[in-house]
């Protein structure tokens, strides 16, 4: 399967008012097990801590 290269911003910095991590990611373009946006626990250097990162557009 085609893998398409994907970035992971973290959702929850925005809301503190700190600067946003950034992550480059893949995944399968056609992948049934992943219809939607692709989230995944990352680490933000800026909180100090584990966070939610949601793929973006």
């Amino acid at each position: 399967m085609p893998q398409e290269t994907i970035t992971l911003e973290c959702t929850e910095a925005a809301a503190e008012g700190k600067p946003v991590s950034r992550y480059m990611s893949t995944r399968n373009k056609k992948s049934p097990r992943t219809p939607g946006r692709l989230e995944k626990k990352k680490y933000n250097p800026h909180l100090r801590r584990h966070t939610l990162h949601r793929e973006t557009k």
